[in-house]
């Protein structure tokens, strides 16, 4: 007899395991299919290369929602996470540095060696950031207005709303700012420094293939600015044994309450009984039943490769053809037998256990946007590196280290009929070379590295053009619109159908959020008051 489930999650990512714990906590039967050998989708630590072990893709810490942690009690399973000392460290073309973090005053010393009045509106501008992204985190724990949903599309979009409404006119001022302005006109608003500049506009590029230029790029500063560490806003850390600690806590949480996880498992078709969903059928042929399905997959993989023919409308299908993916990221795990000695600072120090950011200036970001336009990947790529090994000794034998490379400004198809698999190499070694620009010796102390191009993304993790952020995080793909105006609260196209990924508000990033709001949704539509009210 073909075993029937409440509810079966295509995709073992930590929004799916979110989503699968809250479902069971309800009491319902969950099954989660996964096409890897291994939960966790981009929030995994593997052994790279003999001895030396990272977290593959996802690599660092800060939007996961503090509500997750706590009902998934994560940190009585072994959750623990180390912030960073100072943010960010930005080697300069000049020979010169800039460190960012480690508390205001500290900060407002070293803005100061760049621009006295850079350094005295830093605490009206970090105000103005935390006003915002105050809303920001209010409404990462809801649930979208539902365009189409009559009455209750207004009554939640005034609820919602309320927190903009509290704003002052100047700060409201601040919030369209965000979300239309590209970084270089809002940061011009503020700062005089191309450093300084540039140690805030990193953000607004990050999983994000575009120019600082570019309007509405300010908006994707933000998205990584609301989050928080052990209770710090706005700070980043290191999860103790990688980001695959995470979700295999995760994991284990919820075999506890009762959930079933097929590992490769690659799904083949989502199931449809006229207007509604019926399970899926893997690729080994397996069909399994199930009242919901929910995935967290993105949007591109599951419409447009899950679905028969005739399973879905045109005119939904166009809209999807039309959802915007692919981030410009390229991503390189290295082995190394020494730290790198950086010209601007040569000795072990903090700045080892920060974000070091290869970017000094917004003109430099700009180019290398451009370059990737023209010609695939930038002549001098936009670099971030983390050494996690500096604290966490359980990635790489003693006196060595492993280092994440994410890399942006790589288009996700290359032009002129190149392949990513035959050119991956070429740019790898062109990361190496712009990171040994700053940092002499650091080609020699390269003792193994992982590639993943966009390609190499999509294969390994199912991102569709290697997208970070399972669709771009453009103003007109957020909130109600992610992924598309009338599904923006998690439903899909077909009764039963759910949406519980990065795909969804509020976004990229390992934050938990659509899990957690598509599980209140599902829990929601089998009560006719909850319907109504939830």
């Amino acid at each position: 007899m073909t075993k029937k489930y409440d509810a079966l999650i295509i995709g073992a990512g930590h929004n799916g395991l979110v989503c699968a714990f809250y479902l069971a906590r309800a009491g319902l039967k969950v099954r989660i299919v996964e096409r890897r050998d291994v939960v966790g989708g981009a929030a995994v630590t593997e052994e790279f290369h003999p001895g030396f072990r990272n977290s593959v893709a996802s690599y660092t810490v800060s939007l996961l929602q503090p509500k997750v942690i706590s009902d998934m009690r994560l940190a009585d399973h072994g959750y623990r996470v180390i912030e960073r000392p100072i943010s960010n460290f930005l080697p300069q073309e000049d020979g010169g540095y800039l460190k960012l973090g480690g508390g205001l005053e500290r900060t407002q010393a070293e803005f100061a060696r760049f621009s006295k009045h850079d350094a005295q509106v830093l605490p009206d501008y970090y105000e103005m950031l935390e006003n915002v992204a105050d809303v920001l985190r209010d409404l990462a724990l809801k649930s979208p207005p539902n365009v189409g949903d009559g009455l209750k599309t207004f009554i939640d979009a005034a609820r919602q709303g309320r927190g903009l409404m509290k704003l002052s006119l100047s700060q409201q001022r601040d919030v369209l700012d965000l979300f239309t302005k590209s970084a270089r006109s809002f940061l011009d608003s503020w700062f005089e420094s191309e450093a300084v500049k540039a140690a805030f506009g990193f953000d607004a590029v990050v999983g994000n293939y575009a120019s600082p230029d570019t309007p509405g790029s300010a908006y994707v500063l933000l998205h990584h600015v609301f989050g928080e560490v052990n209770g710090n806003k706005g700070a980043w850390g290191h999860s103790v044994g990688g980001m695959g600690n995470i979700t295999q806590i995760m994991a284990k949480v919820c075999r506890e309450l009762g959930v079933d996880i097929s590992l490769e498992a690659p799904v083949a078709r989502v199931l449809v009984d006229g207007e509604k969903v019926a399970g899926v059928r893997l690729e080994s042929g397996e069909e399994v039943m199930a009242d919901r399905v929910i995935s967290n997959v993105g949007p591109k993989i599951l419409y447009e490769r899950m679905f028969g023919d005739g399973d879905l409308k045109p005119e939904f299908k166009r809209r999807i053809k039309g959802f915007k993916a692919g981030s410009g990221t390229f991503r390189m795990n290295v082995a190394l037998s020494e730290l790198p000695k950086f010209t601007c600072l040569p000795e072990p120090g903090e700045h080892h256990q920060s974000g070091i950011i290869i970017a000094p200036t917004l003109d430099y970001m700009d180019r290398a946007f451009l370059d990737a336009k023209r010609d695939g990947w930038s002549q001098k790529p936009i670099v971030e590196m983390l050494i996690p090994s500096t604290i966490d000794d359980s990635l790489a034998p003693a006196g060595q280290h492993v280092a994440s490379l994410f890399c942006q400004q790589f288009a996700p198809e290359l032009p002129d009929g190149r392949d990513w698999d035959a050119e991956e190499g070429k740019a790898a070694d062109l990361i190496i070379d712009t990171v040994e620009e700053y940092a002499p010796g650091f080609r020699a102390s390269v003792l193994g590295r992982q590639i993943l191009s966009p390609k190499g993304l999509e294969r390994k993790f199912g991102l569709a053009g290697g997208d970070i952020m399972h669709g771009n995080m453009s103003l007109d793909q957020l909130w109600s619109a992610r992924p598309v105006l009338g599904h923006g609260a998690y439903r899909g196209p077909l009764k039963g159908l759910y949406m519980c990924g990065a795909g969804a508000h509020p976004g990229g990033g390992v934050t938990g959020a659509p899990g957690h709001n598509c599980a209140a949704e599902i829990l929601a539509d089998r009560s006719f008051l909850g319907r109504l009210f939830g």
